[in-house]
């Protein structure tokens, strides 16, 4: 027998499978055919010198035990990756002496997929290995795919007070601020902090300001198809905090369980705020009877718990009082079709609305108050009985983001009494008039030194203050605070829209006299109006409130003039009414 293989022509062939050439893996006379490229099986062939004598009945032998070695070992594989649970296949032994000896083939192909599904993956994984948790659940979907979830959004459309609207996707998490915030971006608005997104039932013919921490997608899903949402200012929205004696009268206000005694004032607004406290609002209003046009005058509670009426005159005995309305699930709302509709009492009426009342006028609890201020009494504790401390937190989530930089912020420009001041700039260096009587005299000598200045400018050829295209005449139509040609009932709609708070003011066109304008402002939650009448001096046309002792050469420096200055007018002129157009 040699000692290196003996190569026959015979047996040289290559595999009948992949065709490679057959290679010598022994130092006998064998030849071994090794592809991995299909079954892994080791496929003996053998190959019988002419020179040497061969024992053939010992190479079967050699050629059955590493057959079965080859088996043992697939059967250890797939018991490995069945998580153990397989059984391994009984392979019996061939027996040199069996007389049905099996006859050796050679390794067959099969099939291994190329890419293998999920779940078989899931299945090959032993069960020793730990199963590796899903870092971010919340980002996945409910059947635990690793595709993310998309972000919910809605589209609604916000309107202005022209009637112009714009459409705004809203995510599920953005609150009515951050919608406020977007809107003051986009359509290039002075962000005061009044904005707010109402509202707006038509069909009920009732709106409510929403507060600034509700998620509009929530309120959306509670609105009928005919309500929408409006875009519009309202100053009073925090207004009881800077001064809540405004908005709280003494005797509408007293301890729950104290009815001699009141709510000292500085301590309003804590005990309102207070969840520990038992502050409640009292007095009488007109309740419509349902069904039915009549209404009914009873004595009512408000409470943290939710709005009583008293069965015997003005008992609070527990057996007298009947719950009309809860807090939580309910919104106060105010009513904006008139008295006539109705039939109401007064012009001052409010309504309590269920929330899962769409357009249900039966379910709603229609109230009526004897004036304003009670009415804003009652919505205003009716806001801060429910909401509590969170409304004091919205309060002052302005004031903290202007030290931080917003993704939506607009540059701030207040117009109010803190911000403008008199100055005298006649010395070489400014200083602030304090005394208001030299405050006047510096705001008449430089009506004065305008007056001598437009004197001036006619003489040289420029064209009269009289005639229409003259600057003068026309420049007050760029101001927010104009309005033009709109009438009495419009102007008390705008105020009472925007909140009634001191120093609110417009100015408009006067339906009487042609050359006039009127200045509509409210004070104590009063609207009232003066007239601006025109006056002619040395061929100059002057504005004057109070019949020619303080004149302007136009309404620019006329409002400007009681922004700072109180003069004839019972307050300040300080939050113009304005209209946006989206």
């Amino acid at each position: 027998m040699n000692s290196s293989c003996v190569w026959n022509s015979n047996f040289s062939s290559p595999c009948s499978h992949c065709l490679h050439p057959a290679q010598c893996t022994c130092s006998l006379v064998c030849m071994l055919c090794v592809c991995s490229d299909h079954t892994g099986r080791r496929v003996l062939q053998t190959a019988a010198s002419t020179d040497d004598d061969v024992d053939l009945e010992q190479l079967v032998n050699d050629m059955n035990s590493s057959v079965e070695s080859v088996q043992s070992t697939q059967a250890d594989t797939a018991l490995l990756l069945n998580d153990g649970h397989a059984h391994r296949r009984h392979t019996p032994p061939v027996h040199p002496s069996s007389p049905n000896r099996e006859r050796l083939r050679h390794s067959q192909p099969m099939h291994i997929q190329a890419v293998r599904c999920l779940k078989e993956e899931h299945q090959l994984r032993p069960a020793s290995l730990p199963a590796i948790p899903n870092p971010f659940p919340e980002l996945c979907s409910p059947a635990g795919s690793p595709v993310l979830s998309p972000i919910q959004t809605s589209d609604s459309h916000v309107w202005s007070e022209d009637g112009a609207g714009k459409v705004v996707e809203i995510p599920a998490d953005m609150t009515a601020r951050d919608v406020c915030q977007l809107l003051v971006y986009k359509s290039h608005c002075v962000d005061d902090n009044a904005w707010t997104l109402v509202e707006h039932h038509p069909n009920l013919g009732l709106e409510r300001c929403l507060e600034d921490h509700e998620l509009v997608v929530q309120v959306q899903a509670s609105m009928s198809s005919d309500s929408k949402f409006l875009f519009r200012k309202n100053y009073a929205k925090y207004e009881f905090f800077r001064n809540p004696l405004n908005f709280f009268p003494e005797h509408m206000v007293t301890w729950c369980h104290d009815s001699d005694g009141s709510i000292p004032q500085a301590q309003l607004l804590q005990n309102f705020l207070n969840s520990s406290s038992c502050p409640e609002i009292q007095g009488f209003l007109y309740v419509k009877e349902p069904g039915r046009k009549s209404w009914k005058k009873l004595y009512m509670l408000l409470r943290r718990s939710g709005l009583y009426y008293s069965s015997k005159g003005t008992s609070k005995e527990p057996r007298h009082l009947q719950l009309l309305s809860d807090l939580e699930d309910s919104n106060i709302f105010t009513i904006i079709t008139g008295r006539k509709l109705h039939n109401a009492p007064t012009d001052y009426q409010f309504c309590i609305k269920p929330n899962k009342v769409r357009s249900d006028c039966k379910e709603l609890k229609m109230l009526c108050a004897e004036d304003e201020q009670s009415r804003t009494c009652w919505m205003t504790a009716f806001r801060l009985l429910k909401f509590g401390i969170v409304l004091y937190h919205n309060y002052n989530v302005p004031q903290q983001r202007k030290s931080t930089n917003s993704s939506f912020s607009a540059p701030v420009r207040s117009v109010s009494e803190n911000s403008l001041v008199a100055m005298d700039f006649s010395g070489r260096t400014g200083r602030v008039i304090d005394n208001p009587v030299e405050a006047q005299s510096a705001a008449l000598e430089e009506g004065q030194t305008w007056r001598k200045r437009t004197h001036r400018m006619n003489v040289l050829g420029s064209p009269s203050p009289l005639h229409p295209s003259s600057l003068s005449s026309v420049i007050h139509k760029t101001q927010v605070w104009f309005h033009g040609r709109i009438m009495r009932e419009e102007a008390h709609r705008m105020i009472i829209q925007q909140g009634q708070v001191d120093g609110l003011f417009l100015v408009r066109d006067s339906q009487s006299n042609p050359k006039a304008f009127v200045l509509t402002l409210c004070h104590h939650q009063k609207i009232k109006h003066f007239q601006i009448l025109p006056c002619e001096e040395d061929g100059q046309v002057f504005f004057s409130l109070d019949d020619g002792a303080t004149k302007f050469t136009d309404l620019i420096h006329l409002v400007d003039f009681y922004q700072l200055n109180r003069g004839v007018l019972p307050c300040k002129l300080k939050h113009p009414c304005t209209a946006v157009a989206l």
